[in-house]
């Protein structure tokens, strides 16, 4: 009895070391989160973005970016945060995902970090009505929790669709 109550305290590491890299590390609401380092192809400042009509509000439109088309998400929006007015740090992370670009607002960017497996922690689990898919994990460091995204998952299937329209 006592082996079955362990293992049901013990959380679920299994691919979680697997996550174990570079992450690219910025801020949203004052919470650290992080994107790994291999889907993000460059950091830009923010920039005029069109707004183009019947897209998801967290969708705020495109940005021309030498020459290229490059649809613009507000992660802020997106998770359902407050918005809040764009500063001087306030900058756009141009990911790709599924061989999209696709640019997405954070409040400010810190750093890339250097993940190792024993500062990894798989997601808690919040209940049924909270989605943890898009988390690769917790990193612990330096006494502070960043949130490790799958920025695939976060950019899910519809945005992808939304966006690819907006990209053509």
């Amino acid at each position: 009895m006592q082996a079955v109550l362990e293992q049901r305290r013990k959380p679920d590491l299994s691919g979680v070391s697997s996550h174990e890299g570079k992450y690219l590390t910025f801020v949203l609401c004052g919470e650290e989160y992080g994107i790994e380092i291999l889907k993000v192809r460059e950091i830009i400042g923010i920039m005029n973005i069109t707004p183009v009509p019947q897209t998801p509000g967290h969708i705020k439109g495109v940005i021309n970016l030498r020459g290229k088309v490059i649809p613009v998400i507000d992660l802020r929006s997106k998770f359902g945060f407050e918005e809040a007015t764009h500063t001087k740090e306030t900058c756009i992370i141009v990911v790709e995902v599924q061989n999209i670009l696709t640019g997405v607002i954070v409040d400010t960017v810190s750093e890339v970090l250097d993940v190792n497996a024993e500062e990894l922690e798989a997601s808690p689990h919040f209940g049924n009505g909270v989605n943890t898919e898009m988390f690769l994990g917790m990193a612990k460091i330096k006494d502070k929790v960043k949130i490790l995204l799958d920025i695939d998952k976060v950019l899910g299937t519809e945005d992808i669709s939304a966006v690819e329209s907006l990209a053509s």
